[in-house]
């Protein structure tokens, strides 16, 4: 039986406050291994499993089904471009908790990844769902169909979400920009770049960059300031000679 946006409407609005109840309960049980001085390693692989298992996949079927008719509505294109960036800071946040080897280390970045995904959902709520459902033309019933479709075939480790040619991290948080950037150069293919999109010289990134991928990438400022700079970061199919 086919729902109307308004139903659709209610339904996305559930599943993100249960996706966000469920994570706060992990974090939560974290956080008390944390304050107990317990082994974290169990709490940190259930926050960890469940970003893998519920968050990202649901992250890539909302880039498929429902961010395309989203940045068709006037006035949102660019909105729903640092949607995609926020769910790729939420790719690398679980990198960074999954490799945190102290437990306040693990402990802030399940906080910091929890923070994000309520004001992710939040802006999801307010803009990208009502412009959809004030169209009234079927297109958020629709994405929804697509959505479940989607996450009922996604297999259990889904592929990482598509990498833009051009990442501005102006609007991330600063703690979470260096590991997004990481995130970003770690899934370049040889041969292949990204531009970054920065609000001041990155320069120290790439004093970064050289010391943990020295000769595996090459760094060319586009734009140098005063408000924005932008670097074409590439990973030469040949490594540079060092």
């Amino acid at each position: 039986m086919a729902i109307s946006d308004a139903q659709a409407f209610e339904a996305m609005v559930a599943h993100h406050d249960h996706l966000e109840h469920e994570l706060t309960i992990l974090v939560d049980s974290l956080r008390a291994a944390t304050a107990a001085r317990a082994d974290v390693s169990a709490a940190t692989a259930a926050v960890v499993r469940f970003v893998d298992d519920h968050l990202l996949p649901h992250a890539l079927a909302e880039e498929s089904a429902l961010y395309p008719p989203a940045a068709a509505v006037p006035g949102l294109a660019t909105f729903v471009a640092g949607m995609v960036l926020e769910h790729h800071a939420l790719r690398a946040g679980a990198r960074l908790l999954a490799d945190a080897d102290q437990p306040a280390d693990a402990l802030a970045w399940a906080e910091a990844l929890a923070a994000l995904f309520a004001a992710h959902a939040a802006k999801e709520n307010d803009r990208i769902l009502p412009a959809l459902r004030a169209a009234g033309d079927g297109r958020l019933a629709a994405s929804l169909a697509t959505m479940h479709a989607a996450l009922d075939r996604a297999p259990a480790a889904p592929a990482a979400p598509a990498a833009p040619a051009e990442l501005d991290v102006r609007t991330l948080a600063p703690a979470l920009r260096h590991a997004t950037i990481f995130a970003r150069f770690d899934d370049l293919h040889p041969g292949g770049h990204f531009v970054l999109v920065n609000d001041h010289d990155p320069r120290p990134l790439r004093y970064q960059l050289e010391a943990e991928h020295g000769g595996t990438f090459t760094w060319d400022y586009l734009e140098a300031g005063p408000r924005t700079w932008r670097v074409r970061i590439s990973r030469p199919a040949v490594p540079a000679a060092s």
